[in-house]
């Protein structure tokens, strides 16, 4: 049993197990018998429901089922049980068609059906003399996967009771009625209501108690409430506290509850009579005591124990009964048929009063017809008859009387003394010829006026479409930032991949010449022919004409090819999902109320407009502008919108953008582009969420779902229906407040008809933010502005404080990759000529054998030796007086001299450098080769070079000259490990007097020719101990 039903399995249980305790300590009971109990959910279901029963069968624990109740789940159960010889008393399964019993032979009702209301229903109409009565009531029609609703069910057994007494007065004719589908976004009830003054003034209803409160207060629209009609609800499922006042609703306009409580004096409520006996009310406690000991407190709470599950406890009693009497006449328990014939016929006194079987298996239930009490305004012990099932009559009761609407003080009549139209009232006395004259003028007169007014309208309406003034030529956009024209499609291509995923979801910010200047935002339209038509142009007039404060200005389209787009307004700060998002921008609660209140003018407005819906409302399509006003915006034209929003119904941003919408959209396999007005309030309050906590849309606390996980829970519809965290204000976190709460749990309801709609939130707003509306535009804004220099001033010391410390971080890089003073002069903005330098000296490296020992090894242990190989190197040439040029593969290449002169010590530097670096070569490991000896050759060459910084992008500082080359000689026709000294060289060295130096003698170097030159052997030079020369050198 599902639990949204009076019947629930944690409210009928303890009411069943109550009824079995009594039966054990009754001596007139199955003495010396123990009924056992088994319980099984059939979740209302007309699959899981006879998998029970088939599972108790097989298992041979059934001698009696005890339910289920939801008509669905019975009607497969109660056609098995005859095939297996057992019982099913049931305290639902109130439709027509269990009356049945050759289907149903062993099904017994002991609430009663909808045949005995429909009979009720007909004993009122007799008791006021009336023959002609319609019907309305709330279908499933065109639903697909729902069965027939609830109140058909009811609604066919009144029909059919009232058939014979309406065709008294209409022979052949049937009784009016009229369906509606709840789910569908609008109701049009006037018409509904229209039809029924044409067809009866005795109105019985049945739907939820939303809809009968939006049909009663369009009668009171209507002036029905004026005493000629007469409304019955039929309400046998609701609690007594929500029969009470059924007229008020607390997040309703004053206005409102006023017109549907005039309009309730019209309507009497027609209920199952709720037993009021001592005995009763002990049993109720009981029951609830024991539902709150086995389920908790959430089965009842303050509702009263209703009469479903009084039947519940009586269908034991009765069982009982018929048990005792079967065993005492020699049969078996087992034998289902001879049981299900001594409950039939029978009276006893049960728990719920006297409980009457008819000979069909059918209890004859007790009704109560309900009047709205003036002096009270309520429902509650306004019980003005009974009308007692068993004996088929109807009795007042004693000291009440109906309250009449109109001031009447008899029932109204249940046809008009004119007729339906009018027409059974012809004139006293005959219409005079000069009347009818002026009458016939006077009609043409106005049917002139009227068509003149109109084909004034018309081509009013023509020109304005004919001006084309929705239009915006391409060539009249200026794009500020590019200074030149954009084409949207190359553009398009120029877009980084992680922009591009959609580029319909990208504003362009572009200034517009239209009359003045203005800032616009484009929109791209992904289509290349756009029917311009006449649909399409009322679409763009309809656009245009909207004019709000918090509404996006829609200025025109672009139809140009191929830079086809939407244009509208700019708003400067973005979206509201880009505030929340922002951690820098402060929203104190004032500020909060102040975007929410936005939302709802600019709602209210479009909902009012020709557009009636937004369709896509999200906190994405809300942008705020300079002045901190939040406007609505990517609404309309969904002809065109669609094209540009297809998304891969498997991607992760098709299902985030499904997180602000409504499930029973979700549930449609092609729902309306334009949405719903209720879907719209439900968006409005995942907004409202997501601006309370600031933690994204849909955050679930202590929860890390995806858009797909969350889209999956909220289309399923299971109950508690999910929905994000909502959070109250406490010391330790930030949330709303317990009134802001509810708005936005009403507005979120499941339920498309318990939302409330955004004029009566404008309403809400205001209540619950009587501090911070003061209602003075000015003060609001100005608060606004104040809040927003705080967090500009906050953000642009922290945005300065960032740049300082990333232009730190550019500049050493600059400096590593280029000289200090060249790097300056780039910084500045001068240009870096090329410079020449008389006297520099040029060091030069290789690895020996490197090509073979990197064809032994994998590129990464190549690359590692290279890295701690130069890493080396870099960490001693930091103590010398020069400069790394380069390294290319194993070629490592240094210079002293420049870019800033040092006189005559370049060559010492060099050769001090080239000293330490062989020393640190002699103790060298290499990771993957750890036995074998890293050797490098080392040339070292004196000269004059040119130097300058080559190229645009990734500029080097290079060096020009022939003493380049000749140092690259050095090192080719050099020997592992020693330093190769040109003369040039050796001659700068002898003036320092500390280097020790051996002569080689001729080289024979490549475009040279033959040439003197000499190693390095070390410095005597106490200052550079590390660097003493060897005792000798091979």
């Amino acid at each position: 049993m599902a639990s949204s039903y009076p019947w629930s399995l944690p409210q009928a249980m303890p009411a069943i197990m109550y009824a079995v305790d009594n039966i054990k300590n009754r001596s007139d009971l199955l003495v010396g018998y123990e009924l056992r109990v088994h319980e099984g959910d059939s979740q209302c279901s007309d699959t899981y429901g006879p998998l029970v029963a088939i599972d108790m069968y097989l298992r041979r624990l059934a001698h009696v089922f005890i339910g289920p109740a939801c008509d669905y789940a019975v009607a497969p159960v109660a056609r098995f049980s005859p095939h297996w010889n057992i019982p099913l008393l049931t305290g639902g399964a109130l439709v027509k068609a269990f009356k049945n019993k050759a289907s149903f032979s062993q099904l017994t009702r002991v609430t009663g059906s909808y045949g005995k209301l429909g009979e009720f229903v007909l004993q009122l109409t007799k008791e006021f003399n009336w023959k002609v009565s319609g019907l309305v009531y709330a279908s499933n029609e065109g639903q697909s996967g729902k069965g027939k609703s609830k109140c058909h069910f009811v609604m066919e057994s009144i029909y059919h009771g009232l058939m014979a007494r309406y065709q008294e007065v209409y022979p052949g004719e049937e009784v009016w009625y009229e369906s509606f589908v709840e789910t569908h976004a609008t109701i049009n009830f006037t018409a509904i209501l229209n039809k029924a003054s044409l067809n009866t003034r005795i109105v019985v209803l049945c739907a939820s108690p939303d809809s009968v409160r939006e049909i009663m207060i369009k009668a009171a629209e209507l002036h029905f409430d004026n005493g000629e009609y007469v409304f019955f609800n039929i309400d046998l499922f609701s609690s007594k506290a929500k029969i009470e006042r059924p007229w008020y609703r607390e997040n309703d306009t004053e206005e409102r509850n006023e017109k549907a409580r005039r309009a309730y004096e019209s309507l009497m409520t027609v209920t199952l009579r709720k037993p009021d006996s001592d005995k009763y009310k002990t049993f109720s406690e009981e029951v609830k005591s024991r539902a709150r000991n086995q389920y908790g407190d959430s089965v009842y709470g303050d509702e009263e124990v209703n009469s479903f599950v009084g039947a519940f406890h009586d269908a034991v009693i009765l069982y009982a009964l018929a048990l005792n009497e079967t065993l005492a006449a020699g049969f078996n328990a087992t034998n289902g048929m001879e049981v299900t014939r001594r409950m039939w016929n029978r009276t006893f006194d049960g728990i719920t009063g006297t409980v009457s079987i008819d000979e069909n298996g059918d209890r004859n239930a007790d009704y109560s017809l309900l009047d709205l009490n003036p002096n009270t305004d309520s429902f509650e012990a306004s019980v003005v008859a009974n009308y007692f099932g068993n004996r088929k009559i109807y009795e007042p009761v004693r000291g009440k009387k109906i309250h009449w609407a109109g001031g009447r003080t008899e029932p109204p009549p249940d046809t008009p003394k004119c007729g339906f139209d009018g027409s059974g009232c012809p004139p006293d006395e005959p219409f005079p010829e000069y009347a009818i004259v002026i009458i016939v003028l006077g009609s043409l007169l106005i049917v002139v006026l009227l068509a003149s007014f109109f084909i004034y309208r018309h081509y009013k309406l023509e020109a304005e479409l004919a001006e084309v003034n929705w239009r915006v030529r391409w060539d009249d956009i200026m794009f500020a930032d590019p200074p030149l024209r954009i084409n949207l499609s190359s553009y398009q291509s120029k877009v980084s991949s992680e922009i591009s995923r959609n580029i319909s979801d990208i504003q362009f910010h572009a200034s517009y010449l239209f009359s003045q200047s203005t800032l616009v935002a484009i929109k791209k339209i992904g289509t290349k022919n756009i029917n311009i038509n006449k649909p399409q142009l009322m679409q763009f007039k309809k656009m245009r004409d909207l004019q709000n404060d918090h509404i996006v200005r829609f200025i025109g389209v672009c139809i140009d090819i191929p830079n086809q787009c939407l244009i509208t307004e700019y708003c400067q700060k973005g979206s509201l999902q880009d505030v929340l998002e922002n951690e820098q921008f402060k929203l104190d609660a004032m500020f909060k109320f102040s975007l929410m209140q936005d939302i709802v003018r600019g709602m209210a407005y479009l909902h009012s407009s020709d557009i009636k819906s937004h369709g896509k409302l999200k906190s994405s399509n809300c942008v705020v502008d300079s002045r901190f006003v939040l406007k609505i915006t990517d609404f309309g034209l969904h002809n065109l919108r669609g094209r540009t929003e297809l998304t891969d119904e498997d991607s992760y941003s098709y299902y985030k953008g499904k997180l602000w919408t409504c499930p029973e959209l979700l549930r449609m396999h092609n729902p309306p582009p334009e949405g719903s007005i209720k879907g719209d309030v439900y968006s409005f309050a995942i907004i409202c969420q997501e601006i309370v906590h600031r933690s994204g849309p849909f955050w679930v606390k202590s929860m890390t779902l995806s858009p797909q996980d969350i889209y999956r829970k909220v289309k399923n519809g299971q109950r508690p229906y999910f929905r994000p965290t909502l959070e109250l204000d406490s010391d330790d976190a930030e949330g709303c407040s317990e009134e802001l709460a509810n708005m936005i749990k009403k507005c979120w309801s499941e339920e498309p008809m318990e939302r409330p709609d955004f004029h009566s939130l404008k309403s809400i707003i205001r209540k619950i933010n009587k501090e911070g509306d003061s209602g003075n535009i000015l003060d609001n804004l100005l608060s606004r502005m104040e809040q927003y220099a705080n967090n500009l001033e906050a953000l642009v010391e922290e945005r300065t404080a960032n740049y300082l410390e990333q232009k730190k971080r550019a500049e050493d890089l600059l400096y590593n990759m280029l000289p200090r003073a060249v790097a300056v002069q780039l910084m500045r903005g001068e240009s870096v000529t090329a410079d020449s330098f008389e006297g520099v000296t040029i060091y030069f490296s290789d690895i020996c054998g490197f090509t073979a020992m990197s064809a032994e090894s994998t590129p990464m242990q190549v690359i590692d030796l290279l890295n701690d190989l130069y890493t080396t190197f870099d960490s001693i040439i930091g103590t010398f007086d020069v400069y790394k040029v380069e390294t290319i593969g194993d070629a490592y290449m240094v210079v002293s001299g420049l870019p800033v002169r040092n006189g005559q010590n370049h060559a010492r530097e060099i050769a001090r450098m080239s000293l330490a670096i062989l020393n640190a070569v002699m103790s060298f490991k290499i990771r993957h080769k750890p036995g074998v000896a890293l050797r490098i050759r080392i040339g070292i060459h004196t000269g004059p070079v040119c130097a300058g910084v080559v190229g645009l992008k990734m500029p080097r500082y290079c060096l020009f000259g022939d003493t380049v080359n000749t140092a690259s000689r050095m090192e080719s026709n050099g020997e592992p490990l020693k330093i190769h000294v040109s003369p040039s060289t050796k001659e700068s060295l002898e003036k320092f007097g500390t280097f020790k130096l051996l002569l080689r003698g001729d080289v024979d170097m490549k475009g040279k020719g033959k040439v003197t030159t000499y190693w390095l052997c070390g410095e005597n030079n106490p200052d550079y101990p590390d660097l003493a020369p060897k005792d000798s050198i091979s």
